[in-house]
């Protein structure tokens, strides 16, 4: 059996007295990849910022590469071989590949003066380590998610790299992508390079990692062997919540479609897209990154208005040309963006509930009536359970799910007739995306209309009545989803 690599032991960490780690240990070893999981708030973030240096703990020590340390500062982990790569992988958009790889080095060299050469030859052997092809001119900022994922790996192992820690790093990855992802982190583990991958996914989890640890509130649950686990202990590690999976049965639908689309399409995006929509049913559509899914979820809401083809709401032909011409049909959309597309996160959870309805609730003026404020938010945050200790607090103070929940409120409050939510659980962990699922699903019992946009296999087979799937810009599938599995979905995804 290899010796660890690193082991904290005993960690402890608290905030304004909150404590985030308490008792906290930690091992892995040589070229193991080891999945730290958590739901938000459970200590995941504290603990890594602890091995990389950015934090000290209150107590406890961490062993590294045979060395011991009380504390470690972010210069000490580099040189001892840590490296994080953060969700947003801490590039600059603005420089060229060959400057984001190269700088760290000319700067450890306390170099004076740039020599282009010396960069270009630095950046083509960092890219040539995971043979990564891109063009070293390029500007970061034109590449895709999955390429600038590519460079921030790249940058970590130019630096006798022996543990990398990737925090989430399949978020805004394509199915595709992970597996691209996936293959080279099974390289960097023949070369014994540890990974420590930081994860809510339970499909993730149990694909790419040999050992698993999960914390739940600061404090230390399970850890183990992954072959060990199975979907529902690790849920229940997760959340200390037992969940009893079920697919959706739609109890209430209508015997007249409250949509219609015929043969819509967007030039370039997708083309003779037909299907009917009812009220109290979900239909699910899924897709690779490139088949149409979301540019079709985009002409529903009318920001990308369609070329070709008709909508029909209540058996009546309308155009939907712009996201007020939806709304004025009771059509809302979740996008798939909520920090960007979603919410004012700088402002308060309250104001963010309320602001599709501001109208409504003004008395003159400009002037809301406080009570009717008040009760509207009360009634959202009661009804959604959204957890705050108080709806003026901030709204980027919320863990990406009661975010979402958020994003919700603000549609239901409209009293919709359809809503069309476009990656409904991106970036939530387990506990609330099975409070959404269910919340949507109650929903549609009573009598919404909903269309769930998502590549997330288990979540369109759980939650839909129909699946349509498109591939290429076309539907090419219309499956009932109590017939349908994972399998039968990828022969026509792929």
């Amino acid at each position: 059996m290899a010796e660890n690599l690193l082991k904290a032991e005993g960690i402890y960490k608290s905030f304004v007295g909150v404590q985030a780690l308490k008792n906290v240990t930690f091992e892995i070893k040589p070229g193991e990849i080891h999945c730290l999981a958590g739901e938000n708030g459970s200590g995941k973030s504290t603990l890594i910022k602890i091995i990389s240096g950015v934090y000290a703990p209150d107590s406890g020590s961490m062993e590294f590469a045979g060395k011991k340390y009380e504390k470690i500062t972010p210069i000490e982990a580099i040189k001892s071989g840590i490296q994080v790569i953060y969700q947003d992988f801490s590039v600059f958009p603005n420089l060229t590949v060959m400057e984001n790889l190269a700088f760290n080095s000319e700067l450890a060299d306390r170099r004076k003066f740039v020599n282009w050469k010396r960069m270009r030859k630095i950046a083509t052997e960092a890219i040539a380590k995971i043979d990564f092809k891109v063009d070293l001119d390029a500007l970061v900022g034109s590449l895709t998610v999955a390429e600038k994922q590519m460079i921030a790996i790249s940058r970590a192992l130019m630096f006798n790299t022996k543990l990398i820690i990737m925090d989430e790093p399949t978020t805004a990855l394509t199915k595709k992508e992970v597996g691209n992802l996936f293959n080279i982190i099974l390289k960097l583990k023949e070369r014994g390079i540890a990974i420590l991958f930081v994860s809510h996914k339970l499909n993730e989890v149990f694909e790419i990692s040999d050992f698993f640890t999960i914390l739940r509130s600061g404090e230390l649950v399970a850890s183990g062997n992954t072959a060990d686990l199975d979907a529902k202990k690790f849920s229940y590690f997760m959340t200390g919540r037992e969940f009893t999976a079920k697919r959706f049965e739609a109890k209430n639908i209508s015997s007249e479609p409250i949509l219609e689309t015929k043969n819509i399409g967007i030039e370039g995006s997708f083309q003779d897209v037909s299907f009917d929509l009812h009220k109290g049913e979900i239909i699910g559509i899924t897709g690779l990154l490139d088949s149409g899914r979301t540019e079709l979820a985009l002409s529903l809401f009318g920001i990308l208005p369609i070329d070709t083809g008709s909508f029909k709401i209540n058996g009546k032909q309308v155009k939907i040309t712009n996201p007020q011409t939806a709304v004025a049909h009771k059509i809302g959309y979740l996008p798939e963006d909520r920090l960007s597309e979603g919410l004012f996160l700088n402002q308060s959870i309250a104001d963010n509930i309320i602001i599709s309805e501001i109208d409504r609730l003004t008395v003159f003026a400009g002037v809301l009536d406080t009570k009717k404020r008040t009760d509207e938010i009360a009634r959202w945050v009661k009804e959604l359970s959204i957890a705050t200790p108080n709806p003026e607090n901030a709204c980027q103070t919320l863990s990406g799910g009661n975010q979402q929940r958020i994003v919700l409120a603000k549609w239901l409050a409209l009293n919709l007739d359809i809503l069309v939510l476009n990656g409904p659980t991106v970036g939530v962990d387990i506990g609330s995306k099975h409070d959404i699922h269910e919340i949507l699903q109650n929903l549609a019992n009573e009598g919404l209309a909903l269309i769930i946009i998502s590549d997330d296999l288990p979540e369109v087979l759980e939650n839909c009545s129909r699946i349509l799937v498109m591939k290429a810009g076309r539907v090419v599938s219309d499956l009932d989803a109590a017939k349908a599995d994972e399998q039968m979905i990828l022969s026509y995804m792929m």
